[in-house]
């Protein structure tokens, strides 16, 4: 029986390591290298977004932001998509998520997938730093995140809580809270959430 050969490729890397600039993404396209501290980061208080490939970059195919949340600290309230998927994929710490009406509990090496259309939230559920790559698919809500964390900052708001109409911002993108799900889940889980 014959085998296969697979022919050795050599790696592609750039010349230079690629950074994203820190204001937005400059349209260009190709291989890169995006270090542990490369791209734009906001901080929103209940989670951290470090933008790490745009929707410009794959076609509006997917985005991928890293998020880190501080120790037993809820991220939002429960919430639903109607656009894109999300997948969780825990780099480090223990995440608590529920899923319509399931409770888990990844930790790292894990991935959690949040569809579209469903009622979702989730917290780091340690008392140790928790970071997530998040995988949206199709990409676009990665635009939500960084006008919230423009909005705070131009207001010097210490919370999302203090974004102009943040029910309208969410809505055009085709996303919804229930603010009311705060303090239940709060005392359910033993977190904070920073508003």
């Amino acid at each position: 029986m014959a085998t296969m050969q697979i022919p050795q490729l050599d790696p592609i890397r750039p010349a230079r390591p690629f950074q994203l600039p820190s204001s937005r993404f400059d349209g260009s396209t190709g291989p890169r290298i995006i270090g542990p501290r490369d791209g734009k980061f906001v901080d929103l208080q209940s989670v951290g977004v470090r933008f790490m490939i745009w929707g410009a970059e794959t076609g509006q195919t997917f985005s991928l932001v890293e998020h880190p949340i501080p120790p037993r600290t809820l991220v939002s309230p429960l919430h639903l998509h109607q656009r894109e998927d999300e997948y969780s994929y825990v780099l480090e710490g223990r995440m608590g998520a529920q899923l319509g009406d399931d409770v888990v509990y990844p930790e790292a090496g894990d991935l959690v997938f949040k569809p579209r259309n469903q009622w979702h939230t989730f917290w780091n559920a340690g008392d140790t730093p928790c970071r997530l790559l998040e995988i949206i698919s199709p990409a676009g809500f990665e635009h939500f995140f960084n006008e919230v964390g423009e909005q705070m900052a131009a207001a010097k708001a210490v919370s999302m809580a203090a974004v102009p109409d943040l029910a309208g911002l969410g809505a055009r993108y085709g996303h919804y809270f229930q603010p009311e799900s705060i303090a239940r889940l709060c005392r359910q889980h033993g977190l904070v959430y920073p508003a």
